[in-house]
């Protein structure tokens, strides 16, 4: 009898283990996903973004900070990067002049920037 008993409580352990929730499983998988999505951005606004706007997201000579509070969400949200790549961007708020479109950006790699953009941000905050 008592073999019988062990067997049971470690079928139950083994049901009780196997029904756990999968839900860190998941937010395992988005938190990587998110995460490639922001290395991924970030290799692609080196390459296309970093010449004007800085490497550090500070700005150049030839583009602003996206530091700036002008960048915060509330004020450009992110569809406001799609339209500048898309279709450029007319000169406001600064002096740099107008931003011509960037060609060779899908909207999947604007969204990966835009992530990178906002994580960044989100470390960093925006310049005062």
């Amino acid at each position: 009898m008592r073999p019988l008993r062990l067997t049971f409580a470690a079928v139950a352990l083994l049901i009780g283990a196997c029904s756990q929730p999968a839900e860190p499983v998941a937010t395992t998988a988005a938190t990587t996903a998110a995460a490639s999505q922001i290395d991924i951005g970030r290799a692609l606004y080196e390459t296309a973004c970093a010449v004007c706007h800085g490497g550090n997201l500070r700005g150049t000579s030839m583009g602003p900070s996206f530091l700036s509070p002008f960048y915060e969400p509330g004020h450009h949200g992110d569809g406001a990067f799609v339209v500048a790549v898309t279709r450029g961007s007319p000169q406001h708020h600064w002096d740099f002049g107008p931003m011509p479109p960037v060609a060779g950006l899908s909207l999947d790699d604007i969204a990966a920037i835009t992530a990178y953009v906002r994580s960044v941000q989100e470390t960093e905050g925006f310049d005062g």
